[in-house]
């Protein structure tokens, strides 16, 4: 069974761990010549001090925590998912899709969702465009997605 949960501080090693397994598995299968991810997926004090920034979300899949979900609130109507993130080993089996529902779900009162993601970050293009993202313009190495529902 899936569950989305709010994140706590006794969750944010096993968060970093996971961040941190999830963007280092996409950057091997890119055309990106660094190993890693966005600032902080690594460390343990940022997962916790976005705890305190954002609405952070643990995955749990039959109560164990798979992965993470970073939810900014830009407006009542406007939110910006910083980040999400499975366990590669629950990747390619439409985990990512049910909590990508599960987030809408969430936030009844959201019309907008936008998101980035890096440009060489085929994988993620190719997902939030099953989710019904569309690809609206480019900034510097970045790819910005957005969703009107």
């Amino acid at each position: 069974m899936l569950k989305l949960e709010r994140a706590i501080t006794n969750d944010a090693q096993k968060l970093a761990e996971i961040q941190k397994a999830s963007f280092d598995e996409e950057s091997k299968h890119s055309n990106n010549n660094e190993m890693g991810g966005p600032l902080g997926y690594d460390s343990i004090s940022w997962q916790e001090e976005m705890m305190q920034n954002c609405k952070y979300f643990k995955v749990l899949f039959n109560g164990e925590i798979i992965g993470g979900a970073l939810i900014f609130i830009e407006s009542s109507q406007v939110h910006n998912i910083g980040r999400i993130f499975i366990d590669p080993n629950f990747q390619n089996q439409g985990i990512g899709m049910k909590v990508m529902n599960e987030i809408e779900r969430v936030f009844p009162d959201s019309n907008k969702w936008w998101l980035d993601t890096p440009s060489w970050s085929v994988k993620n293009h190719h997902f939030y465009t099953k989710c019904g993202f569309t690809k609206v313009r480019e900034e510097d190495d970045l790819y910005i997605f957005e969703k009107t529902l």
